[in-house]
């Protein structure tokens, strides 16, 4: 939630500002707002509710004076409505300071009050313009707002990323972090701040990580990162692996539409560099060597939504190939019960953003509780990744829509090369077996450009859907999470109705919603594989059919089992129970896109939904 972008150096502020807002709008907001210094050193801020166009057709209108620093926001309304007042930037020391800040601050009654009791009026309802007010209040004691911004941070309680520019040091840009995201750009004379790498990916590749509790300091010509204790840290730095096109449509009708196609190319480029001789080598677990993943006797998966997802369908397969038991718990309810964990418990995390607040704080507890940890994340230099023992990055290119689809693809098969890769350290998987499996993931890219080629019957079917108000998905074994994958599609983007069940599941209770018309998506597995329940599922379509339901069926090419009893049978490439998921859950990713697109709706940024949530 929340975008935020910091900037000095001899470029316009307003141009790199509104830009880097607009590659950060993916995030989800309510308002937007910018603070530039000018030339003659003196503050201005314009900001507004709405859409971003809402503030750029007012600069438009009427200009600010550019300068060469500035701190740009969209806001996720928490504290206080989607105002103008609630906008960012607040205002400090007489409107000679601007701050923006993303994440709640606990403790900000009390000091809200503390601060009404000195003489302070409030323009806004927000927790944030208690920071801008102690900020301003620090400075005029210090002259200095690097110290100023060191008071202040060591008093608030809370998640929160803090940006602020004051007019009597118009060169400098001052930011803090704790459990909320901020990353540094590195530029020739300019550096930027911004709470992801989308924010300058425009300008620099060259990026500086902020760890957790930790100030920045940015200059034209320097870059200082001192901890909230006031001690110098020595940052790393990375390369960002994409540029700014990847972040622009490109053509496409929807950034969602562009993320689906891309769905066959982040499958490969998440397996390039991690196999070796037909095995698997997953270079970033030095931080698990093998004896620790032979001494582990227990994995817990914990994610949230679509990334749950992923890891109960990575469940069924590091289970069969590693023979280690793996349970997948949401984040947000994994450390509020203490789950028995120990030093032979991996706990995986599975995060597109990297910085998922609920998951960030069920890793930090697993590692006080003494487990080892694994992330698996799509973004460099995220704060999941530095929090874990090692990381699985998913090389699935920055995803903009809100909706996730090719990060759900990447993360299964960055699960299943873990799955090989540990089932190959404990000796689980012999060589043979390991190849074959890596042979099948490799041809996942290929089936999968197949499947995306009966978009346009998909598109066809949710037209005359398009008033649909209920659609139920039924799937067994991995064919379950992709069940509900699609039903969380629906609810995301077209707001209607939707629910995954696990087909066995039917006769206990669920089957009571099946009604003449209702429509059923069925996830039928192979009938080749002696061990699948193809009988069974057939059996379900038969149950849900004779009461009236209008049947979907997604299944493998040559199954003719099930047309006599489906209304419609999207055909997906012939592929082993456990990679079936991959290709079974893409025409779910352009229903559910397809669907919304015929009602009408922002497919791209879903009412009351931002792409990264930051907070709990």
């Amino acid at each position: 939630m929340c975008g935020i972008v910091g900037y000095v150096g001899s470029r316009g502020s307003v141009d790199v500002l509104i830009g880097g807002l607009k590659r950060l709008e993916y995030r989800g907001y309510d308002s937007a707002g910018v603070a530039v210094i000018d030339a003659d050193g003196h503050l201005d801020t314009r900001k507004h509710a709405g859409k971003l166009a809402v503030l750029t057709d007012d600069l438009s209108a009427t200009p600010l004076a550019d300068g060469v620093t500035g701190i740009g926001h969209t806001r996720w309304a928490t504290h206080g409505g989607p105002t103008d007042e609630n906008a960012h930037p607040h205002l400090g020391d007489g409107g000679k300071l601007a701050l923006i800040h993303n994440g709640i601050i606990e403790n900000f009654g009390e000091l809200k009050e503390e601060l009404l009791a000195s003489g302070h009026e409030f323009s806004s309802q927000t927790d944030s313009e208690v920071a801008a007010l102690l900020v301003g209040d620090a400075y005029r004691e210090t002259g200095d707002l690097t110290t100023a911004m060191l008071q202040v941070v060591n008093r608030l309680e809370g998640a929160f990323t803090l940006l602020a520019v004051h007019s009597d040091q118009p060169d400098v840009v001052v930011g803090a972090r704790r459990n909320s995201p901020l990353v540094i750009g590195l530029g020739e004379g300019e550096n930027f701040l911004g709470s992801d790498v989308a924010a300058f990916v425009a300008y620099t590749k060259q990026a500086m990580e902020i760890g957790q509790d930790q100030l920045v300091t940015i200059r034209p010509d320097s870059v200082e990162v001192i901890g909230f204790d006031g001690a110098p840290v020595e940052a790393k730095t990375f390369e960002v692996d994409w540029d700014a096109s990847a972040a622009d449509k490109g053509g496409w009708s929807s950034f969602m539409a562009k993320e689906i196609s891309e769905e066959p190319e982040a499958v490969a480029k998440t397996i390039i560099g991690r196999v070796e001789d037909g095995l698997v080598r997953i270079p970033e677990l030095e931080g698990l060597d093998a004896d620790t993943l032979r001494d582990i006797d227990r994995v817990v998966v914990i994610a949230c939504g679509t990334a749950a997802y992923a890891g109960m369908v990575g469940k069924y397969a590091i289970e069969q190939w590693a023979r280690v038991p793996v349970d997948v718990e949401l984040a947000h309810e994994f450390r509020y019960r203490e789950p028995v964990l120990t030093e032979r418990t991996l706990v995986v995390s599975i995060s597109q953003s990297g910085e998922t607040m609920d998951t960030l704080m069920a890793v930090k507890y697993a590692r006080e509780q003494g487990a080892r940890t694994l992330s698996i994340c799509n973004t460099q230099g995220a704060t999941i990744p530095r929090e874990s023992d090692a990381v699985v990055y998913t090389h699935a290119g920055p995803e903009v829509a809100v909706a996730s689809t090719k990060a759900f693809v990447a993360q299964i098969t960055a699960m299943y090369l873990f799955g090989i890769q540990l089932g190959q350290v404990r000796g689980t998987l012999d060589d043979s077996r390991a190849r074959g499996l890596v042979r099948e993931l490799q041809a996942v890219p290929d089936k999968l450009a197949s499947v995306l080629a009966s978009g346009e019957r998909i598109r066809e079917m949710a037209k005359w859907m398009a008033d649909t108000q209920s659609v139920l998905f039924l799937g067994r074994h991995v064919g379950y999470p992709v069940a509900l994958e699609g039903a969380l599609k629906l609810k995301e983007l077209a707001y209607i109705h939707a629910e995954g069940f696990a087909a066995g599941e039917l006769k206990h209770g669920p089957i009571a919603l099946i009604e003449p018309g209702q429509i059923v998506f069925v996830i039928v597995p192979s009938p080749r594989d002696p061990n699948s329940l193809h009988a069974k599922v057939v059996s379900n379509i038969q149950e849900i059919r004779a009461r009236g339901a209008r049947v979907i069926a997604i299944a493998e090419q040559g199954d003719a089992a099930v047309l006599p009893h489906a209304d419609e049978v999207i055909r997906i490439p012939l592929a082993s129970p456990f990679f079936e998921p991959l290709l079974a859950v893409v025409p779910l990713h352009i229903f559910g896109m397809e669907l919304a697109a015929a009602k009408g709706l922002d497919v791209d940024q879903p009412r009351n939904l931002a792409k990264s949530v930051t907070v709990e």
